[in-house]
């Protein structure tokens, strides 16, 4: 079975930079995409980015600029930095896998990133 494990999420002060990692093991061995959501309290979770194999990324207005996606290229693993950290980036985050050819869903538990103004 699949298993999908995130680290890096911590508290910091604005302006301070995080970088999240993700890595998925068991029997998968090609995706579609790998990214990265978020979920505060209350609200939904959204899209933070996404990166496809040949490396076309895409991200949310709100992070665009401040945060990276990059992926390794000889495991399924996947990287978040962000840089100039905002409150309203407080939420927890998860990495997503799609694998490929059964397009299958696969996330994380979760890792939490908490900004103080």
């Amino acid at each position: 079975q699949v298993q999908v494990g995130e680290s890096g999420g911590g508290s910091v002060q604005a302006g301070e930079s995080l970088r999240l990692s993700c890595t998925a093991s068991g029997r998968i061995f090609n995706f579609n995409s790998m990214g990265w959501y978020r979920q505060a309290p209350g609200k939904q979770r959204e899209l933070v980015a996404v990166i496809i194999p040949n490396g076309t990324t895409n991200y949310a207005d709100s992070v665009r600029g401040r945060f990276s996606i990059s992926r390794d290229k000889t495991r399924i693993m996947v990287h978040l930095q962000m840089n100039n950290l905002r409150p309203e980036d407080t939420a927890t985050y998860y990495c997503n896998i799609v694998e490929a050819g059964s397009r299958r869903n696969y996330w994380g538990q979760g890792t939490q990133v908490t900004v103080y103004s």
